[in-house]
């Protein structure tokens, strides 16, 4: 039986998925979305004066193990990974999580799903650079593999598919290019949105990708503590995926 989406349009729809998620990996790399250094800074204040709250608060980030400390460069890629995935992945699956609310009716739309693997390729991207994996194609590939279980064969594309995929990453990216466009939760929850809306294009392959168990499921019918099950099931599908993307990339 023929598939009826071609390994050519899943390709299509992830090379601009794989450049958007580019500024916002590395705003959650080089900023403050999740409030951590402002809560050091909370922790240092007191009687110093400010140049000594400054150095407190450096003091203090250099054993924590966020990007861009110490602490962080100490890390194996594996433990940086588990920390993409249980900072970074637990937000997108909140995210995810949101439609759930509706219970069974919003189950039968492919919203959850959709930001369901939004969220899952956004940090399988973050996971894949930590083992050094950032080209294109090889990214294309791991994102095809572990959420829509194809093999693909990602040929470097012509000028006008550069153009157009460079275009439609800038779309998706929207508000979190250009300057002063710090990476805010709500900027990155937007972002989340629109990498997920761009994946209704292969709605009919979203039910691939790793899920949770049966009774993430069945909870999930219910309006309003569905999006208790919709979070579970995001969350563990999150991290089986998390799993296959690190026995590929160790692998590779």
């Amino acid at each position: 039986m023929s598939q009826a989406i071609s390994d050519g349009a899943i390709v299509a729809v992830l090379r601009p998925f794989v450049r958007a998620t580019r500024p916002v990996l590395d705003g959650l790399r080089e900023t403050d979305p999740f409030g951590l250094r402002a809560r050091l800074a909370e922790e240092a204040g007191g009687p110093e004066d400010e140049r000594g709250v400054r150095e407190n608060v450096l003091d203090l980030l250099a054993t924590v193990q966020v990007p861009g400390t110490a602490a962080w460069a100490a890390m194996d890629p594996p433990q940086r990974s588990r920390w993409w995935v249980r900072r970074v992945g637990r937000f997108t699956t909140l995210v995810a999580a949101v439609p759930g609310i509706g219970g069974a009716l919003a189950n039968r739309l492919p919203v959850s799903a959709a930001l369901g693997a939004a969220g899952q390729g956004l940090v399988l991207v973050a996971i894949a650079g930590e083992h050094g994996v950032r080209e294109e194609a090889e990214l294309v590939g791991l994102l095809g593999a572990v959420l829509f279980r194809r093999e693909l064969v990602v040929e470097a594309p012509d000028a006008a598919t550069d153009a157009a995929a460079d275009a439609r990453a800038a779309e998706l990216t929207g508000d979190l290019t250009g300057p002063d466009r710090r990476p805010t939760l709500h900027r990155v929850g937007s972002a989340v949105w629109r990498l997920g809306r761009t994946l209704f294009a292969v709605e009919d392959e979203l039910d691939k990708r790793p899920h949770g168990n049966a009774l993430h499921g069945f909870i999930g019918n219910f309006p309003v503590v569905g999006a208790v099950g919709k979070y579970l099931g995001e969350w563990s599908g999150l991290k089986r995926a998390a799993r296959e993307a690190e026995q590929r990339l160790k692998v590779a």
